[in-house]
C-alpha cells in the first residue's frame, strides 16, 4: 500500500462523529448525565473478575518468576479499580467502556507499557510519571485538561472526544518521544500549545479551530489533520515545518483559492485535502491549487496528471511574464513622471 493509499484509508476512518448520546433532540444533556450518574451502582473490580480477564504469561524480575501481564476488563460497568494497585507486574491494561472516575490506583503499575481507558467518566488523565508507558488512550471521557500526562517513553496519546478547550500542560522536556497526538472532537479554537519536538502525526479534526498558530517548532511533523473545523485562512505555516507531507483541511470554510499559496513554504508537501470547502466548488479549483503549489502530487483523492502539471506550469509562466511586463510599464510611467 502506498503512502497516499494509506492516507486515503485514514481519511475514511477519520470521520469525526460525536458519540451517540441516545437522547431526544433538545433534551438537557447535563441533566441526563447527572441523573444517570446518580443511578450508577458501585461496582468494584474484584480478584474474581481480574482472574477471568488476565492473559499473557511472561517472565518477571530476574526471569525466575512468571506473572500474567495483560488485563482486559471492558464493558463491566466497573467504578472502582483500587485493587489494581497490588498488580504491579501488569504491562498491558484495557479498562475501556466502564464507569471510572478515578484511575490513581494505576500509579503503582510502573511496568505499564499500554493503557486504554476509553469511554469512561474521567475528568482528568493525570497520573504519576510511568517510566515505561508507550501508548495511552483516554478518548470519549470528560477530560478538560492535558495536565499530568508526562511519561518519558510515551509515543502515542489519544484524548479525542473530550472537553479540552486549549492545549496546555504538555511538557516537551518530558514528552520527547511522543510522535502521535490525537485531540479530535474536543473544543479547541486554536492549534497553539503543541510544542512537542518529535511529533510526527497531529489529529485535530472536529474541533472549533479558527486559527493555525504555534506549530512552527514541529519540524518533524509529517501529517496534520484539521478536518471539520472553522478555518477560513491558511496562515500559520512555516518553513521550519520542513517534513510536513500531508494536510487534511476537509470541511472547513476556505473561500479563496489564493490561501493555498501560503503553503508554498512547505518543501515536502505532497498531498492536500480541501474537499467540502467553498473553494472546491470553483471551476478552476484543481488548476489554481496546482499553480500555487507546483510540487504537490495529490489534491483530495486524485493525483495530478502530467498534462495538468504542464498546463499549470504554462499558466504560471504566462502570469509571471505579465506581472513583470506590468512592473516594467509602471517603472517607465513613474520615470516619465519624475522627468516631467
Amino acid at each position: 500500500m502506498s503512502d497516499f493509499e494509506e492516507q486515503e484509508y485514514e481519511e475514511d476512518q477519520e470521520g469525526v462523529e460525536e458519540p451517540d448520546l441516545d437522547q431526544e433532540e433538545g433534551e438537557d444533556v447535563e441533566g441526563v448525565e447527572q441523573e444517570e450518574e446518580e443511578k450508577i451502582p458501585e461496582v468494584p473490580l474484584t480478584e474474581e473478575i481480574i482472574g477471568e480477564n488476565l492473559s499473557l504469561l511472561c517472565k518477571i524480575g530476574n526471569g525466575l518468576a512468571h506473572a500474567y501481564v495483560r488485563l482486559d476488563v471492558k464493558e463491566k460497568e466497573i467504578t472502582d479499580i483500587t485493587i489494581l494497585s497490588s498488580y504491579i507486574h501488569l504491562r498491558y491494561v484495557d479498562l475501556s467502556a466502564n464507569m471510572l472516575k478515578d484511575i490513581s490506583s494505576l500509579n503503582s503499575l510502573t511496568h505499564l507499557l499500554t493503557l486504554r481507558c476509553d469511554r469512561n467518566l474521567l475528568t482528568s488523565a493525570k497520573l504519576d510519571e510511568l517510566p515505561y508507558l508507550q501508548n495511552a488512550s483516554f478518548s470519549n471521557n470528560r477530560i478538560t485538561s492535558l495536565e499530568g500526562v508526562n511519561h518519558p517513553l510515551l509515543e502515542s496519546l489519544n484524548l479525542s472526544f473530550n472537553e479540552i478547550t486549549n492545549i496546555t500542560g504538555l511538557d516537551p522536556s518530558k514528552l520527547g518521544r511522543l510522535h502521535t497526538l490525537e485531540l479530535r472532537g474536543n473544543k479547541l479554537t486554536s492549534t497553539a500549545g503543541v510544542t512537542l519536538p518529535n511529533l510526527k502525526n497531529l489529529f485535530l479534526g472536529g474541533n472549533l479551530v479558527t486559527t493555525i498558530e504555534g506549530l512552527e517548532r514541529l519540524e518533524h511533523l509529517t501529517t496534520l489533520h484539521l478536518r471539520d473545523n472553522q478555518l477560513e485562512k491558511l496562515d500559520g505555516f512555516s518553513e521550519s515545518m520542513k517534513n510536513l507531507q500531508y494536510i487534511n483541511l476537509r470541511g472547513n470554510n476556505v473561500t479563496n483559492v489564493k490561501e493555498t499559496a501560503k503553503l508554498k513554504c512547505l518543501p515536502k508537501l505532497r498531498a492536500l485535502i480541501l474537499s467540502d470547502n467553498p473553494i472546491s466548488d470553483e471551476d478552476d479549483y484543481r488548476m489554481e491549487v496546482l499553480i500555487n503549489l507546483r510540487r504537490i502530487e495529490r489534491l483530495d483523492k486524485d493525483e495530478f496528471t502530467e498534462e495538468e502539471r504542464q498546463e499549470a506550469e504554462e499558466i504560471y509562466e504566462q502570469r509571471r511574464a505579465e506581472e513583470l511586463a506590468a512592473e516594467g510599464t509602471e517603472e517607465v510611467i513613474h520615470s516619465d513622471g519624475e522627468e516631467a
